[in-house]
This record gives structure tokens, C-alpha cells and sequence, in this order.
């Protein structure tokens, strides 16, 4: 069971730290927020997104803000994290193991913006978009790189038991010899 707050609306603060990612204002309540300089989103489709989370409030040090939009989790992380997680994930080998329990993860990061609830709630009643953990202070602590690694990784290995021997043989012939006479 995830201990991950269940915060649905953004409080002024947090509002203003959205609002800090970008010159423009009415930019943040149109709802499209530029990354890369308050901070990175790290995409996952919902599920696995979920697991993530579950790992950072179980296991960890938890989030900063989460959103969900259109079947995706959308993990607030630390500037800079757009651009060094694609080459921690490969150093992992990530998307190597053929399962769709590994999906890709879209990094957002220096250039990109993406699609926030709004900092009022409405909307969440489409279930479309809504806040999972959402900003309640200026300078929120977001996980970097490694931190979304270690998360990622953790979900994938709970999620499929991954072992370092071969699948056994399915045609051979298996006798057992524990009943001796």
C-alpha cells in the first residue's frame, strides 16, 4: 500500500512554482507548462507510472509533484533529468528484457512542455487529467535522474521476476528419483 499523499488541488504556492516555469502566466493556466527550467517530467504509461511512484513513497525519499494525463504519469523531476535518464536507462539496458511489463519512458525536458491539470481542479471530473501529488510549495523537492532510475528499475524487477537462468526445457523428460527402493 503506497503512503503517497492524496493532494487534489494546487495551493497558491504551488501554483506560483508552475507558473515560474515559463515567462508567460496565462501560458500556466491554459495548462501547457514548459519544462527544462523549474523542472523535467518523466512520462510512463499509468500502470507502471504507478509502480514508480509506489517505489519512490515505499522505498525512498517519495516525489515531488505527479500528474496523470490521458493514461500517462507524469513524474515532476529535476532540471536536467530529461537528458541524463535516457543514458542511465540504457546503461541499465532498459527495453532489452522483451515484456511489455518494461515500457519506454518519454523524458520532457530543456524545449518540451507538456499538458498539466489545472491549478483549480477543474477537469479532474473527466478523469482526463488530474493530480495525483500535486504542488504545494515554491521550490518542491524533485527526484533526480538517479533517484527516477532506481524507481524505474525496482518497478520493472517487482513487476517481472527476471531471472538469470534459461527457461527450462518444456519437451524434456523429467524422472524422479527422490522415491528410491
Amino acid at each position: 500500500m503506497s503512503s503517497a499523499p492524496n493532494i487534489t488541488r494546487v495551493t497558491p504556492d504551488g501554483a506560483a512554482w508552475l507558473a515560474s516555469a515559463g515567462p508567460y502566466v496565462r501560458s500556466t493556466s491554459a495548462r501547457w507548462v514548459p519544462c527544462g527550467t523549474a523542472f523535467d517530467v518523466v512520462s510512463a504509461p499509468a500502470i507502471f507510472g504507478r509502480r514508480m511512484l509506489d517505489q519512490l513513497w515505499d522505498g525512498g525519499p517519495g516525489s515531488g509533484p505527479v500528474a496523470v494525463f490521458r493514461g500517462r504519469m507524469l513524474l515532476f523531476a529535476a532540471p536536467g533529468t530529461a537528458q541524463r535518464l535516457p543514458s542511465l536507462l540504457a546503461w541499465e539496458e532498459w527495453g532489452s528484457h522483451r515484456t511489455h511489463e518494461v515500457p519506454p519512458l518519454l523524458c520532457h525536458g530543456t524545449g518540451d512542455a507538456v499538458t498539466v491539470p489545472a491549478p483549480d481542479g477543474e477537469g479532474s471530473a473527466t478523469g482526463e487529467s488530474r493530480w495525483l501529488v500535486a504542488p504545494d510549495q515554491r521550490h518542491p523537492w524533485l527526484p533526480g535522474p538517479e533517484v527516477v532510475l532506481w524507481a524505474a528499475v525496482r518497478a520493472a524487477r517487482a513487476a517481472v521476476r527476471i531471472s538469470i537462468f534459461p527457461p527450462a526445457d518444456q519437451g524434456a523428460k523429467v524422472y524422479d528419483v527422490s522415491r528410491r527402493r
